[in-house]
């Protein structure tokens, strides 16, 4: 009959043997050509970055699209950088409320300022506060609360800042905790310098 299996050792046999073997190696090659073609773009696009920030490589951002008013966050070390770009009238601010701070100048050494930035705006250029978006109390991360005036959870002055909900601790926009909270310390400014007007360099603050 001609569904007959071929007898073992057969010559039929072999020759289905060797039709199968064939299929079976170019069924196995396709799918490691089309696994390779998948794996090596996935590999090259995140890699290197997961390298770099295990490493805590410095992070390079383009601040060119910041408008005044608004902030960018990026990653560094695994900690949410907060890039702000304060308008005149936030920087102007800054300045009236030192009595309500409990480190107005950033003296404190549990999360040590950089030189550049203990003034009253904690940064290289008044207009741009770069920070750790982490709070000094248990790490969680305060939320923005840009708009001044009063509004829940903050006293009827308020000048603009962050708040961080869980606990109420609130800090400035220079991220100065006030007096009486919670958070012990002003958030952390990371290590920074500027490569042009337009690109900041997170996690270095000089020339290599």
């Amino acid at each position: 009959m001609s569904d007959a299996v071929p007898a073992p050792g057969s010559a039929n046999s072999m020759t289905v043997d060797k039709e199968r073997r064939t299929w079976i190696a170019i069924t196995c090659g396709a799918g490691a050509i089309g696994g390779v073609a998948t794996a090596i773009p996935f590999v090259s696009s995140f890699a290197p970055s997961e390298r770099a920030r295990a490493a805590g490589a410095p992070v390079q951002v383009d601040i060119s699209a910041l408008q005044p008013g608004q902030k960018l966050t990026v990653e560094w070390r695994g900690k949410p950088v907060w890039i702000l770009r304060r308008t005149p009238e936030q920087v102007a601010a800054l300045a009236t409320l030192e009595p309500q701070l409990a480190d107005p100048s950033s003296q404190r050494t549990q999360y040590p300022t950089p030189e550049y930035a203990r003034n009253p705006h904690r940064s290289i250029k008044e207009e741009f506060f770069v920070g750790i978006g982490i709070c000094t109390h248990l790490g969680c991360s305060p939320g923005d609360k840009f708009t001044p005036g009063p509004q829940p959870s903050l006293p009827d002055d308020w000048a603009g800042g962050f708040l961080c909900a869980c606990h109420g601790s609130t800090f400035d926009l220079a991220g100065r905790v006030f007096k009486n909270k919670p958070a012990p310390d002003n958030l952390e400014v990371p290590p920074h310098m500027y490569l042009s007007d337009t690109v900041l360099l997170i996690g270095e603050d000089k020339q290599a």
